[in-house]
């Protein structure tokens, strides 16, 4: 579904090119063309994100980075990614040989089914769900089914511990992150993030729900964080304990789904904060002021989109890069005895200041779209 906006500058998606360009094709090939441009769109944004990281860090480090391979390092990841592909698989002796190798993909898919369903520009969507908050929590799920067999099937024990610790670790924190979503869709009455980006058009809902949207946008990206197993909550890949954790056992090509579904995983919540908390690739609107409005809209509501996901990808690897790891102990006790309480009585409040009319949209109705 396409939404129409007031905009002055009509920004042309590429679905309405995609459909007047090959119109008479049939259906299971434009299906397979758009799959391939989502893998194509996946192992780019990957290796920028691999890029990016590297650099950032360097620089919280002191150190220069990437730099022989290309100008600047830039080709550096194509090299590493070349490097993957060439490397030998080295086989694991007394491993669950179809389990083993179905990890990996497990950790693909899901993450892949996710990334088709993240609105990344106006009409610049693979599939726009009219459920789309519960679709997008429901296949990123999945991936926890990759680490476990990844770890159980290795027979190893650095494994098995790996990923029971990423087990608890992900099932504990997917309800905090799932709650603050629900707490942005009680406000909102809507989980399509299309319907979301529209109307957010005036106000983003992070301001919209006053202090009970805040804290659920920073309850979300304290456990989107923790979901990825990133620093400072990475015991499940922790190397002085676990020489990895739960990809121990694994090399080449089936190190590198893993990797690289660490990375999409990033992406993807970042994507997803930045779809339901700050208006997507809607860019920044004033009402009354047409001018300025005017000039937001010259720039391509994929840049909007983008740019807000990149200031909180630098976040993310902001806080990697500045805190200790967390014992478990410690790591479990946020989640338990902090976060989730803490969403609960947020989403109770939220549910009062919609039912009050208390939102900023309720009170000021010139900035609803």
């Amino acid at each position: 579904m396409l939404l129409e906006f007031s905009q002055p500058l009509e920004y042309t998606g590429l679905a309405n090119w995609f459909d007047t360009t090959l119109g008479s094709w049939s259906l299971p090939v434009k299906l397979i063309l758009v799959a391939v441009a989502l893998l194509a769109a996946y192992a780019i944004i990957a290796m920028i994100l691999i890029y990016v990281e590297r650099k950032i860090t360097a620089f919280f480090q002191a150190r220069i980075g990437p730099n022989r391979v290309g100008k600047y390092g830039i080709l550096q990841s194509v090299a590493d990614v070349i490097k993957i592909l060439l490397k030998e698989i080295i086989h694991i002796n007394n491993v669950d040989k179809f389990l083993f190798f179905a990890a990996p993909f497990f950790m693909v898919v899901a993450s892949m089914l996710t990334f088709g369903a993240i609105p990344f520009g106006k009409a610049l969507q693979a599939v726009d769900f009219n459920i789309g908050v519960l679709y997008v929590t429901a296949v990123s799920s999945l991936g926890i089914i990759g680490v476990l067999l990844a770890g159980w099937s290795s027979n190893n024990k650095y494994s098995m511990i790996g990923a029971m610790r990423s087990g608890a670790q992900f099932v504990s924190y997917e309800l905090s992150a799932g709650f603050a979503l629900m707490t942005i869709v009680v406000l909102t009455g809507t989980m399509s993030f299309s319907e979301m980006i529209a109307k957010q058009e005036f106000c983003w809902n992070i301001f919209n729900g006053h202090i009970s949207s805040i804290i659920a946008f920073v309850i979300y990206l304290i456990s989107g964080h923790a979901e990825t197993n990133r620093g400072p909550f990475d015991l499940p890949e922790a190397e002085s304990e676990l020489t990895a954790g739960y990809h121990t056992e694994y090399s080449g090509l089936q190190f590198g789904f893993f990797y690289l579904a660490e990375y999409l995983n990033m992406f993807i919540i970042a994507s997803i904060a930045t779809t339901v908390f700050l208006g997507g690739w809607m860019p920044i609107q004033i009402h009354g002021f047409d001018g300025f409005n005017q000039v937001m809209w010259y720039i391509p509501s994929y840049a909007w989109f983008f740019g807000k996901t990149g200031v909180l990808i630098f976040l993310s690897l902001w806080v990697r890069w500045s805190f200790p790891r967390l014992r478990i102990d410690q790591l479990l006790n946020l989640e338990w005895k902090y976060l989730l309480p803490i969403n609960l009585v947020n989403i109770l409040v939220m549910v009062i200041l919609v039912i009050a009319g208390l939102t900023l949209t309720d009170l000021f109705p010139i900035l609803a779209s």
